[in-house]
This record gives C-alpha cells, structure tokens and sequence, in this order.
C-alpha cells in the first residue's frame, strides 16, 4: 500500500470517529432512542412508522422499509446527493478536519481548483444580486410588467431569486469594478466577448431566473427575451466549471428544503423554469424542470435522492410529447416510478394553473398513468377510429407499444384497452402481435426486469471490486483487472487506472477523482463503495463471491462469443478448436457456480 493511500485511509478513519453518525443523522432528521438504536422515518422514502434505525455502536444505519444502509459518509452523499470527496469534504469542515491530499503536486492542484471554483461561485452570487436590484430599481417596467402578467406574485419573484438585465455593458462593469478579471467573467458563463473583443453581459436586456444548485449555488442563469426576435426566447449561461445541465434541475434547491421538512411523495418534472415557478405559486413545491434538455442517467439519480415517484408533465401537445417521452425509459432504469400527467391538448403547466386553478392541477395529476399507457393514447389521440385506414394505422402503431410491455400482465391489458377502442378481437391482435416479433426475440431475449437485475447485479460486484483495488485493501492487492470484463464503459476506465496505477507502484484514490474532473465523463465513479464497509472478515466474504460473479458473467460472454464463432467456422478444424474452449469455459463456469452455492 502507498503511503498516499495509507494517509487518506487513515484520514477516513478519523473522520468517521470525528462525525458520531447519530449526531450527523440526527442533525438532518429527529431520532428517537429505542433500546439500543435509534430511530426515525426514513429520509429515503415515504413512510408513516419508523423503519430507518442508526446503531450507535457500530456507527452504521439501516432502514427496514426500502434496505438504504451505511456508515456516515453514505448518509451525507445520499442525503445531500454529493459524491464522496464532496461528502468527506462536508465532514471535514464539520470536524475541523483538512482533507490530505495524495502529493504535493496534487495538493497543489487541487487548491489552485478550489480558489478558481470558489471565485467563480462568489461572482455568480454577485450576479444574481446585481440582476435582483436591477429589477426593483424602477428601470425594469417591462421586465415587472411581465412578471405582473404572468401573475407570478413579489413574494415568489423573490425566493426565485429572479432579476433583470437592463443592457449589455452594466454587468461586465460591475464585475471588473468589484475585483473580477474579465477572464473570470467569461469562465462563470456570466459575460461573453463579442468578435471585436468587447466584453458583454451573457443574457443582456433578458429576464433572469437564476439557476441553484442542490448546494444552494448559483451556478447559472435562465434569461427570458422582452420583446418579439429571432433569438431564442430561453436561454441558459454555457456550461462551465459550476454549471453542468446535465447534472441539475431546476427548484432542486427547493425541494431539497422540502425534503427536510418531511417526506415528498412525489416529483412534478415539467420542462420550463416558468412552469415550475408557477406550479410552486399555487402550491406544488415538489417540482422541478429539466430546463428543456433530454434527460440524463445523472438526473434521475439526484431526483431518486429525494423520492422514488416522478409524474412527467410536460406540453399537452400529445404528438409532440410522445415524441419527448422516448428519452424518459433512463428514469425507469434508475428505480423510479414514472408516470405522465395528461394535460388538455394544447396547454402547459402554467396555462392550467392559471385557467383551471390549483383544483384543474391537481385533477391532472389525479389522472397520472403509467408511461406505457399515455404513448398508447398518444398514439389513440393521433387516429380517427372512424376511420378504416386510420384504424389500421392506429393498429400497427399502438401493438409498437404493447411490444415494450414488460409483463404479461401489462401486456394483456393494453391488448384489451386496443380491442375494446377498434372492435378487433384480443386473439387477432395477439397474433399480429407475435407475428411483428423476430424469432430471435421470443426465444432468447430476457424479460426487461430480468435484464435490469441482472445488471444491477454486476454493477454491484463491479463497484465493490473496483473501490477494494482502489484503496489497496490486502485482500485485493493480487486482483488482476485485466483479467476481468467490465460491461460498463466507465468501470473500464477505472480498472485502466488503477492497473496503470499499480505499474508505476502507486495507486491514489484523489487522482482518480481528478481524472474525473477532467474528462467530465466519469460520473460512475460517484457510486464506488468508497471507503464504505471495505474492511473485515465480511468484506473479504463479499469480495470473493463479487469476483466469481464477474469472473462467471465474463465466461459466459467468452462462450457465447465462441458460440458465435462456431457457427460462422467453415472448416471441421477451426469448429473443433471452438468446441474445446466451450467445453473449458463451461467447465470453469459450472466450478464458480459450485462455489457461489449453485447460484448462476
């Protein structure tokens, strides 16, 4: 083990006896002792009797309702949905601790970040006071006349944080007048140069809605045009160092705030700043926007921090959003429960709201159903079953929906729904339903719960073996990931790291985290088991059956490989090589499966 590693996991150490995890826990949510633990109604999910226990003796927290556990670092990165520097580096600053780094060279470079990152952030929150006092400075009519129009009230304007731009020159000269370089305001995403060099305000003469983070930052900012133009109407600051839309939702900050003051049973996702702040107006505060972007696996796993429900609910333009929801399977295949809101043709959140009222609102989302069911009567509201060829046309296009049914159940109801709508019997529509299938499909294709099991399966043997190697415990110094395949594309370039790690003689779980910085892709790497529960007889146990269910994941894939092979061969000679490396692969595989107990 290097002594980098050692330092850090000492650190950790120490840090886990410096933030007791009942007084951490116990900060976010009320405990009650019970005997020997204490606890609370789990901040994980909705639930009326307590269920989420904190053992004060072995530091560790469980609940009983939904299975979330973990040592006190797990409960601030899901609580405060961080990733695990971000969350020893909150436990740092509680403890009064300073977070080592790796070397000098990388303590260097990781200080230079935290000054450039904590400048920008600090000229971002001078901004949005800058746009604030712009809109009550009596220069802003047109700016207030929209607002007033849109019926959005002074209080809302206000926990929005919304501003105005007046022009184009005033910001950049505020900026510079207060300490900022221009180069900084360029890299906050606040100004841009124009081609002459001129240095301009990003969203000049635009309404503001500043952008917050879960972390309560000002990251970036939504700008509204005043008048009619040829430019977008909606515009968001670029990305930069603070500012990822990939990686955030809008009024999340909010929620968050909701979130502590007691369980949300659900997220309202809408698409526009606009229609999230007019649904909080009328008292919807468990909502957010996707600022207009297709949705990210990053996303749905900062929404899961807060609750496991999601009702969609975007444009009532059924055509085009059934064609916006085709991008919502990623929230699916996180864990969560989607559902869309139907809403009348034409209107949006905000337009509900403000001619039906809260009660019309809250009518639509009484009328949620699952994402399933709302493409097939997107697809129903598209056709005139009057209509013979319309009816045929709806035929062909619904029984595309029933093929992603993921039960048999499922299934038979959306087959019931199209027969009662077209008059066609369920058994007709059964057989052309088999028959649009690929022969290949219904013999080997797995059930979708099924694949995602068994994906979330490797995942979980993947991270564990891949945070071992990280931190150099002595039962994985002799792990070979080379040896190993790892499906997921950013598990691969961690074991590349690691193993290039290990050729130079040292391994430093803080360069891993500066390669993720850099290259912006490696977001997997936030659900290594980092530092949690890596040590004792246990882990060692865990370890090793991790190990044999990749290793037997990886030969299976060989055989099927050479399956494949065996049936493109041409010669006796060549079938015969490929039969001898099935029958070791096979061999091998059924003696992992002897050893995991039987299990495959």
């Amino acid at each position: 083990m290097s002594a980098g590693n050692a330092d850090f996991s000492e650190f950790i150490r120490i840090l886990k006896e410096k933030n007791d995890i009942v007084d951490v826990i116990g900060s976010y949510v009320k405990l009650e002792r019970r005997g020997y633990n204490y606890w609370a109604c789990c901040p994980f999910h909705h639930e009326k009797t307590p269920s989420f226990s904190v053992n004060a003796a072995d530091q560790f927290y469980h609940c009983f309702g939904c299975s979330v556990s973990g040592d006190v670092i797990g409960f601030v990165k899901a609580y405060e949905n961080l990733d695990f520097m971000q969350a020893v580096q909150l436990l740092a600053a509680r403890a009064g601790l300073e977070v080592p780094a790796a070397d000098d060279r990388a303590a260097e470079q990781a200080a230079e970040k935290k000054k450039k990152r904590d400048r920008l952030s600090s000229l971002m929150r001078l901004t949005a006071r800058f746009y604030l006092k712009n809109l009550y400075s009596g220069r802003a009519e047109e700016h207030v006349d929209y607002l007033v129009k849109r019926g959005i009230q002074p209080s809302v304007m206000k926990t929005f944080g919304i501003g105005a731009s007046l022009d184009y020159g005033s910001l950049p000269a505020y900026l510079l007048a207060n300490g900022y370089t221009a180069e900084e305001c360029v890299e906050s995403g606040a100004c841009v140069k124009t081609d002459d060099g001129r240095l301009i305000d990003a969203e000049g003469g635009r309404l503001i809605i500043p952008i917050i983070n879960h972390m309560d930052e000002v990251v970036a900012f939504g700008g509204r045009v005043m008048k009619p133009t040829d430019r977008a109407k909606y515009k968001n600051t670029r990305e930069t160092m603070l500012f990822n839309k990939s990686r955030n939702l809008f009024n999340i900050n909010l929620v968050k705030k909701e979130k502590r003051a007691g369980a949300i049973p659900y997220l309202i996702m809408v698409e526009g700043y606009m229609d999230a702040i007019s649904l909080y107006q009328a008292g919807f505060r468990n909502v957010v926007a996707s600022m207009g972007t297709s949705l990210t696996k990053e996303q749905a796993r900062l929404a899961k921090r807060y609750t496991n429900n999601i009702l969609i609910s975007y444009d009532g333009d059924f055509a085009g959003q059934a064609a916006n929801l085709r991008g919502l399977d990623i929230l699916r295949d996180e864990g969560l429960k989607v559902r869309v809101v139907p809403l009348p043709e034409g209107l949006d959140p905000d337009d509900v709201v403000r001619r039906q009222g809260k009660e019309g609102y809250q009518a639509c989302l009484d009328a949620a159903m699952p994402l399933i069911d709302f493409r097939l009567l997107a697809v129903e509201r598209k056709h005139d079953l009057g209509d013979p060829y319309e009816k045929r046309e709806f035929i062909r296009e619904a029984l595309a929906v029933v093929k992603e049914a993921e039960n048999a159940t499922e299934r038979e109801e959306l087959l019931a729904r199209i027969a009662k709508l077209t008059g066609v019997t369920q058994t007709s529509l059964l057989s052309d339903l088999e028959n649009t299938r690929a022969p290949a499909e219904k013999k080997t294709e797995p059930s979708l719960p099924a694949k995602r099991k068994a994906a979330n399966g490797e995942m979980r043997a993947a991270r564990f073996v891949l945070a071992a190697c990280l931190f150099s415990k002595p039962y994985a110094l002799d792990c070979d990931l080379s040896a190993r395949q790892f499906t997921d594309v950013e598990h691969r370039a961690i074991a590349a790291y690691i193993q290039e790690g290990r050729a130079e003689g040292k391994v430093s779980p803080s360069g891993l985290f500066e390669l993720m910085d850099a290259d912006g892709e490696l977001s997997e790497v936030i659900n290594l088991n980092y530092g949690d529960n890596l040590d004792g007889p246990e882990a060692v146990k865990y370890f090793l059956g991790c190990l044999r269910d990749l290793d037997a994941r990886t030969l299976s894939a060989q055989i099927a490989a050479e399956r494949e092979r065996y049936d493109a061969a041409e010669t006796e000679e060549e079938r015969a090589g490929i039969l001898n490396r099935i029958n070791e692969y096979t061999k091998k595989l059924k003696t992992l499966k002897k050893q995991s107990g039987g299990k495959g």
